[in-house]
């Protein structure tokens, strides 16, 4: 076994990785870009090296840096975790030269499936179903809607040597084809270096089903299952869940029978997901081979009870895999979301910042439920433009679905952030959707649910007495408080009041304090309107951003931020302002005027940090609705800005080549 292995990689995967080799008694080394210098990988581990500037392309991309680093060292094996260089062929090749240890699957291996055109081929070759599509070279737009119609629309342009969602487009017509065909090449070239694409046939309303192998340098390999990662946006995964909600156990043998024989084909010797698109008939076709570790691997481990990580070091050591097929045994289930750097309100666009407070949830392994959170960063850790905008996997097991689901929610409930802009919120209503809880699923439920975007889940009649009474167990703990302060005007009145109301939103609710005294742990009584009276329990203080306790019989736990006059409380997808007030003060309040939004109508604001590529337009032209104003790209993704109205440019405020901050002026209209 090895004494030291490094990590070619940053963030939460190289501290994943850190955790298993510290377990198996295995020394680390960190690498670190001039942006990862206070990294949490690079204190987590034994030892760190320095590799150069923050772009990825001078740092974690560059193989002669990390061999550097391996000599520098002494570290005898390297563990490459996803992107970056995990699958590129000429890595392992050069660390072989310098007898260094590939933590992962042979050259040979890659090079056929890590090539999306040649491990299709590779596929039909080995009898797996595959989708109907062109594999050869595209010369031009003009070849690329050709092509496109004679396989039928809806296509899908990928870039070949692509992965999470990064040069993928779906088209629907010939123009759709033209644009699609521009963006995926220029996506490719700017993230893999590797500008060459390929068009498949689109499967209306499909899953992502995907299926986790692990072979050894001995000739073995098995399949640990399914995962489900058909709730995406721009292609890319957000949740993922294992086992699938669509599967039986026959297509479950079928597929992992199908991905197996394609791992022997190829001599697979490691950790890797082949994966397929599958309609709802439980119909399959093979997509990719990713012949690395996901970035969803946790769940597969949670539902096995297998490490991953652990299993590729040892197979990576000569070790034969010590599981056979039939020890694979399906445990509960298990949820993970991604949680991302990006603004949900402005179509998921990404955010950058430092973050200001970061406090995940407690991980725990109680009553049958765990809750793991594993994340790369902590509070007052900086989040960059040079990389992938995920900052925290937050997973839960449990027995079954429902009950993950449910723990997940809570999780998501407690996971503060603030600093940046982040998708907890979306998350948490997507908990919560009728149709994600029903498992009734398809890579195109989110453009389904929301087609205008995401905006806060407005609260029930049942969240808004729940908000009301938190509210007023927080408003009457700090009045309390302050009646006891020394040289106040007003002398302490020695109780409060009985009727309330507290203003949820916009919807005013009456309340009535029946009992209790306010205090910590905070104990009352309260009744909402005419409803029976409830006891609201929690251990919250003033100050504190999550008050977690009781509403009657119910688990609540919400975060609480200060506004002007009241309380920011963020629950279930929601997001509101409360505030606690008297009778007569709720009165007066309704007759005060509402403060609107500027007007920015005739305004191009650039939606989030970034770079501007290209101006389509000039001042004084006139467009139409629809048409290509501009785009922007921010953590490698390309997004085109794209008229809202048929309207004149009457100044362009920005060139191709600025760096913009969010909601800065690209252009103007009349």
């Amino acid at each position: 076994m090895f004494s030291k292995i490094l990590i070619a990689n940053r963030g939460e995967i190289a501290c994943r990785v850190i955790k298993t080799a510290r377990r198996m008694g295995i020394r680390t080394v960190a690498v670190y870009s001039d942006a990862d210098r206070d990294a949490l990988h690079v204190e987590m581990a034994d030892e760190a090296v320095h590799i150069g500037p923050a772009a990825a392309a001078e740092s974690y991309l560059v193989a002669e840096r990390i061999i550097a680093a391996c000599k520098e060292t002494g570290a005898e094996a390297v563990h490459p975790g996803y992107g970056f260089l995990s699958e590129r062929a000429s890595f392992p090749e050069a660390l072989a030269k310098e007898g260094i240890v590939w933590i992962g699957p042979h050259p040979r291996a890659i090079k056929a499936m890590g090539d999306k055109i040649e491990s299709k081929k590779f596929a039909n070759a080995a009898n797996v179903s595959t989708v109907p599509g062109f594999l050869g070279e595209i010369d031009s737009a003009d070849h690329a809607v050709e092509i496109a119609e004679g396989i039928g629309y809806p296509v899908m342009i990928k870039a070949s040597a692509g992965g999470g969602g990064k040069g993928m487009r779906i088209a629907w017509n010939a123009e759709e084809t033209r644009d699609g065909y521009v963006r995926s090449k220029s996506e490719a070239a700017s993230s893999f270096g590797d500008d060459r694409v390929f068009i498949e046939k689109f499967i209306e309303n499909p899953r992502h089903i995907e299926i986790q192998v692990l072979g050894d340098k001995h000739g073995n390999a098995i399949y640990l299952g399914e995962r489900e990662c058909s709730i995406q946006r721009r292609n890319q995964k957000v949740i993922e869940e294992a086992p699938s909600p669509l599967l039986d156990e026959e297509t479950r043998r079928k597929m992992g029978e199908q991905a197996v024989a394609l791992a022997k084909a190829v001599d697979y010797d490691s950790a890797g997901t082949v994966e397929f698109v599958a309609g709802q008939d439980k119909s399959f076709f093979f997509l990719e081979m990713n012949t690395r570790l996901q970035v969803e691997h946790p769940v597969t481990e949670l539902i096995t009870g297998v490490d991953l990580v652990e299993q590729m070091i040892r197979v990576a050591a000569g070790e034969k895999l010590v599981l056979a097929q039939q020890d694979v045994k399906l445990n509960g289930w298990s949820v993970e979301s991604r949680i991302y750097a990006e603004d949900p309100y402005r179509n998921f666009l990404p955010s950058i910042g430092r973050l200001v407070r970061y406090r995940p949830p407690e991980e725990m392994c109680i009553d049958g439920v765990t809750i793991r959170n594993d994340t790369g960063v902590v509070e007052g850790s900086e989040i960059s433009m040079f990389y992938d905008p995920m900052i925290a996997k937050l997973v839960t097991h449990a027995p079954t679905r429902e009950e993950a689901i449910d723990a997940m929610s809570l999780a998501l409930d407690a996971f503060y952030v603030d600093g940046i802009q982040h998708n907890v919120p979306f998350l948490t209503a997507l908990m919560n959707h009728p149709r994600w809880r029903s498992g009734l699923l398809s890579t195109s439920f989110i453009a389904d649910e929301y087609p205008d975007g995401f905006f806060p889940a407005l609260p029930d009649e049942a969240a808004y007495s729940v908000l009301a009474a938190v509210a007023l167990s927080m408003g009457a703990l700090e009045r309390e408080r302050l009646d006891h302060l020394p040289g106040r005007l007003r002398p302490h009145s020695g109780a409060l009041r009985e009727d309330w109301v507290v203003k949820v939103d916009k919807t005013y609710v009456p309340i009535r304090l029946a009992a209790g005294y306010p205090g910590t742990p905070v104990e009352l009584d309260v009744a909402i309107g005419d409803d029976p009276v409830m006891t609201v329990e929690s251990d919250w203080a003033p100050g504190e951003p999550l008050w977690s306790g009781k509403v009657g019989s119910r688990p609540v736990t919400v975060q609480v931020r200060m506004v002007t006059g009241g309380y920011r409380l963020d629950w279930q997808g929601s997001s509101v302002i409360a505030k606690v007030m008297t009778p007569r003060t709720a009165e007066l309040d309704r007759l005060m005027p509402e403060k609107l939004p500027p007007d920015t109508s005739k305004l191009l604001l650039c939606p989030m940090p970034g770079l501007v590529v290209s101006i389509a337009v000039s001042e004084g032209q006139e467009i139409k609705a629809g048409e290509q104003l501009a785009v922007v790209e921010a953590m490698k993704m390309e997004n085109v800005l794209r008229a809202e109205r048929d309207c004149t440019v009457t100044a362009i405020k920005a060139t191709a080549g600025d760096s913009l901050a969010v909601d800065a002026v690209i252009m103007e209209f009349s």
